[in-house]
């Protein structure tokens, strides 16, 4: 059976989740659980498993109004906590906890997916961290309300300068037929987005959709989104 370790990598953010009575309806009854709310109310919780190489990382609720895969990120860690890992697992699953207790897609006002490359912002800490950690790769979780941007079940990707981006993404696709969107270069259409800002520091990444209403959890978007978190744990061959 595999350990965790839990760390605050920023303390703005810190909120009672508890008050997202959809959010927590959902959630898997488990002491990871209970941690990973009582760590909340300090800030941006981050769970380590395992150790040793491929080091990797999954993030969640980089918008506070997108539940279905924060609560699959729960489900996820339960389950790694279960087992012996080849490498190492990081996983945010609640990037913003004042913006998911307030079930809110910004934070201070700020699209937090469009300010990775801003020095300060949330998602510009977890890029910094990325680098410090030295992963081999970050995926990032998020759900898509119907006729939106995109409004479908999808993987976004590039080409460069991370050829490897694209490579996860066929993967993922294979596993869960998520459509695929990729673009020629990191950074032209999404210029601030989390995948694209650790693509262009050659961490490969991609952005997983599911589909689900803003602030609900459609019938089924949690359990795509776990289907999309296991594909991409399956490329990096995590669990032995």
């Amino acid at each position: 059976m595999g350990s965790f370790n839990i760390k605050i990598i920023s303390t703005e953010t810190a909120g009672d989740l508890q008050k997202n009575k959809t959010l927590l309806s959902k959630l898997p009854t488990s002491s990871l659980t209970d941690e990973l709310l009582s760590h909340a109310l300090e800030g941006t919780p981050m769970i380590k498993f395992g150790n040793g190489s491929p080091k990797i990382m999954l993030t969640s609720g980089i918008h506070g109004n997108e539940l279905s895969p924060q609560i699959a990120s729960l489900i996820v860690a339960q389950t790694l906590e279960e087992l012996i890992l080849r490498g190492t697992v990081f996983m945010i699953p609640f990037a913003i906890p004042y913006a998911t207790m307030e079930s809110s897609r910004r934070f201070k006002g700020v699209d937090m997916n469009r300010s990775a490359s801003k020095k300060g912002y949330l998602s510009n800490k977890i890029l910094k961290t990325a680098q410090n950690l030295k992963l081999d790769s970050l995926a990032d979780f998020h759900s898509t309300k119907p006729h939106s941007n995109p409004g479908v079940e999808s993987i976004f990707c590039s080409e460069k300068p991370s050829p490897q981006s694209k490579k996860i993404a066929e993967h993922i696709n294979k596993a869960t037929q998520s459509k695929i969107i990729c673009h020629k270069k990191a950074g032209n259409l999404y210029q601030g987005a989390l995948e694209d800002e650790c693509n262009l520091i050659n961490i490969p990444a991609v952005t997983c959709e599911v589909v689900s209403q803003n602030s609900r959890v459609d019938q089924g978007s949690q359990e795509r989104s776990c289907l999309q978190m296991k594909a991409y744990l399956d490329y990096f061959g995590i669990v032995i």
